[in-house]
């Protein structure tokens, strides 16, 4: 059996580093989005204005954890079911 605390703490943690050091990059380097958009993604959007405040931050931070944590706990869910 998977320890689903741990599991879900885990997926946390690595998430909010993951975000923060996103943010970091396109607030220090802003380029970088788009330079995203066209290599990784393979498409070209107009971002328009950058919004990089503290609430966005914040926000942002909430809502992919809040996703990664749902993820994960259907991931833990799913392998405990098929492992009995």
């Amino acid at each position: 059996m998977t320890n689903n605390k741990r599991v879900l703490k885990v997926a946390s943690s690595w998430i909010s580093i993951v975000y923060v050091i996103c943010f970091g990059g396109v607030a220090l380097v802003p380029g970088i989005r788009s330079w995203f958009m066209g290599y990784a993604l393979h498409t070209e959007v107009d971002i328009g204005t950058n919004v990089m405040t503290l609430t966005t931050f914040i926000t942002g931070l909430v809502i992919w954890n809040v996703i990664a944590i749902l993820a994960v706990w259907l991931y833990v869910t799913l392998t405990n079911y098929f492992n009995k």
